[in-house]
């Protein structure tokens, strides 16, 4: 629109053809080049840097580095730059793509399905315990307080191994829940070996690990190969319950190439349960992770 149309430039005279025809193939390069360029690795090609000797964060960090903080990743598993737009000027955030679902539950009460846990998002209170800690019967690979899990999240685990076993794979419960107090002792003991930082990089500080919720524990596959490694993606328990947890309402909740989002690196082996109709929505649209399924924030740092 103009805003003052009383001194409007006289009409220009149309292109020639010779400079349409050099426009025409100018364009049609670029998108040859645009064709030719490569993609960034994927699963089967390479694997994260750096691995954790157990399941420490909410499970063991497959990775000796920081999450990078400079770059953000899509949820199809690539990395990409950040957005040019400052938080200023930046778009708001579409809504929740969970808000369709038919029911919906709180995203703080520990006691939720739906609860997120993250370096931003710490459980309230810290020393949360859950009320119904029962053991699945299921195989276990681990006892004590490990071996337990909330009494929704245990009766998913008992369906969903059943069904593995059934398509000949076997999976172990390698670790379940884990106290306040055990988070405690793991935290700092990285903390003695290797220091603050490096130590945020393999375990969660205490009252940040999902696995003080019972809503989430890791697997093991039958023959224990490649344990809490990044190996374990290509074993059979990993591979069958990428393919198929969701339908028990589970999801591998820290995916591939994600890390600048969920705060840590792929952990194939670690498991979240946030129900069959999330879990499959989830599955169905393509979202990788609980921070962008409910709208929320990256969370790659503590604050």
């Amino acid at each position: 629109m103009c805003h003052d149309c009383s001194a409007e430039a006289p009409p220009q005279p149309p292109p020639s053809r010779r400079s349409v025809a050099r426009l025409l193939v100018a364009g049609a390069g670029l998108s040859a080049l645009a064709a030719c360029t490569p993609e960034g690795p994927s699963p089967a090609s390479s694997a994260p840097a750096g691995t954790a000797p157990a399941s420490t964060s909410g499970s063991a960090r497959a990775a000796s580095g920081p999450p990078s903080a400079s770059a953000s990743a899509s949820p199809t598993g690539a990395a990409s730059a950040p957005p040019a737009t400052s938080p200023a000027t930046a778009a708001p955030a579409p809504p929740s793509a969970a808000s369709r679902l038919s029911k919906q539950y709180s995203l703080t009460n520990p006691a939720s399905p739906w609860l997120v846990v993250n370096k931003h998002r710490p459980l309230k209170p810290a020393n949360y315990v859950p009320a119904d800690l029962v053991q699945p019967r299921v195989a276990l690979a681990v006892s004590g307080e490990a071996a337990l899990l909330n009494r929704t999240t245990a009766a998913a685990a008992e369906r969903m191994f059943a069904a593995a076993a059934a398509a000949g794979v076997t999976m172990t419960l390698a670790s379940g829940y884990r106290s306040y107090a055990t988070q405690t002792a793991t935290y700092n003991g990285y903390v003695s070996a290797r220091g603050r930082a490096a130590a945020d990089t393999a375990s969660a500080r205490p009252g940040y690990s999902e696995h003080q919720t019972g809503w989430a524990f890791d697997i093991g596959d039958g023959g224990g190969a490649c344990s809490f490694q990044p190996c374990f993606a290509e074993q059979p328990a990993a591979v069958w319950a990428k393919a198929n947890a969701h339908h028990f309402g589970f999801v591998v909740r820290y995916p591939w190439m994600l890390h600048s989002i969920t705060g840590y690196y792929y952990e194939s082996w670690h498991l979240r349960y946030i129900g069959t109709e999330a879990a499959t929505d989830m599955k169905k649209r393509g979202i990788g992770t609980l921070e962008e399924y409910f709208g929320l924030k990256a969370a790659p740092g503590y604050p």
